[in-house]
């Protein structure tokens, strides 16, 4: 029996073909696509902290995108060679949840990971506390939102 195999269970199709199966969702029609209230961005499976709306941007291409997540050792990287493509996959380090693709076409010469809004669960800043992701508020010191 696996480590998340209790919430592997809880995922909905969706989540569970993206996160299991390497799937894609929609573009433009998923839950955070449009979503920029500040908060951290989660592993669905495994609940590990994988980004920050602070490094969240409109790329235009129909799923979240970020420039980095937030430490460079939550996630890992593996060629893709899938559907006649060479793509550089991203996959959460713990759980081993497929995420979705990173691309170096960020804003001002930075990555933007593309990733799948059902790999994810998003935290907004005012329930980090209480959801126990208290020690990630500091990424929004000093800011006068």
């Amino acid at each position: 029996m696996g480590k998340y195999d209790e919430n592997i269970k809880k995922l909905t199709k969706l989540q569970y073909h993206v996160t299991q199966e390497k799937g894609t969702e929609k573009p433009f029609d998923n839950e955070y696509d449009a979503e920029f209230r500040e908060g951290i961005y989660v592993d669905i499976v495994s609940k590990e902290v994988l980004f920050s709306s602070k490094e969240k941007f409109n790329s235009h291409c129909g799923w979240p995108s970020f420039t980095k997540p937030i430490k460079d050792e939550v996630v890992k990287t593996k060629f893709d060679f899938s559907f006649g493509m060479i793509r550089t996959e991203v996959r959460s380090k713990d759980a081993d949840s497929h995420l979705g693709h990173v691309f170096d076409d960020g804003p001002n010469g930075s990555l933007r990971y593309c990733i799948n809004s059902a790999s994810l669960e998003f935290i907004p800043k005012e329930k980090m506390e209480e959801k126990g992701y208290g020690e990630y508020l500091k990424i929004f010191e000093g800011d006068t939102k």
